[in-house]
C-alpha cells in the first residue's frame, strides 16, 4: 500500500494540483490578476501559492467566519503575496446588497464567488479561478493520478497500491 500525504505540499492540501495549472494557463494567456474565494482558506492558498509561481496578482474573497477563525491560512495568503478580503465586503456590488440585508452576515461561500466573479467580470485584465467543482479540476487530477501510476510501476510486484487524497479516494489494483 502506498499513502500520498499531500498535507505538507506548499498550501497543505491538494489544490495546488489545480491552482498552478490555472495560474499557469492565465499567465499564457496575459492575464495579470486572478479573483476566487475561499472558505477554510486551502483553495485561497494554493491559488496564492500558484500565483506566487507565476507573477499573478491574486484577490481572495474569503467567507468572513472564517477569515476570523483561521488567522494562519489568512497569514500564509499574504505571504504568498495574495491579497484577502472578509465576504461579504464593501468592494463589490454583491456584498453591500448582502450587508445591507443582513449587516452582521458570516458570509457564505456562495456570497464569495458571487464578490470574485463580480471583479472579474469588470476588468479585462482578470479571470476568475475556480477551485474544485468543474470539470477541468478533474483533468488535473487525472493527470497527477497518471504520473504517479507511471511512477508506481517502477517498485517490485506491487500487488495493490492505493492512493488516498484530502478529498479523492482511489484505488488501482495493478
Amino acid at each position: 500500500m502506498y499513502y500520498k500525504y499531500e498535507g505538507v505540499s506548499p498550501s497543505g492540501s491538494h489544490k495546488p494540483n489545480t491552482a498552478v495549472a490555472q495560474a499557469y494557463y492565465n499567465k499564457e494567456a496575459g492575464v495579470k490578476k486572478l479573483t476566487t474565494e475561499t472558505g477554510a482558506g486551502q483553495w485561497g492558498s494554493s491559488l496564492a501559492f500558484a500565483g506566487a509561481l507565476f507573477g499573478l496578482e491574486v484577490l481572495v474573497y474569503m467567507v468572513k467566519v472564517s477569515y476570523q477563525q483561521k488567522p494562519y491560512r489568512l497569514a500564509l495568503m499574504e505571504t504568498y503575496g495574495a491579497r484577502v478580503v472578509a465576504s461579504p465586503s464593501n468592494q463589490t456590488q454583491a456584498g453591500r446588497e448582502i450587508l445591507a440585508q443582513h449587516p452582521n452576515s458570516n458570509g457564505s461561500l456562495g456570497i464569495a464567488i458571487s464578490e470574485a466573479v463580480e471583479v472579474a467580470a469588470a476588468d479585462e485584465q482578470t479571470k476568475y479561478a475556480l477551485g474544485s467543482v468543474l470539470n477541468h479540476v478533474l483533468l488535473h487530477q487525472t493527470v497527477i493520478g497518471q504520473e504517479a501510476l507511471t511512477q508506481l510501476e517502477r517498485p517490485p510486484n506491487p500487488l495493490n497500491m492505493t492512493f488516498f487524497s484530502n478529498a479523492i479516494f482511489s484505488e488501482c489494483p495493478k
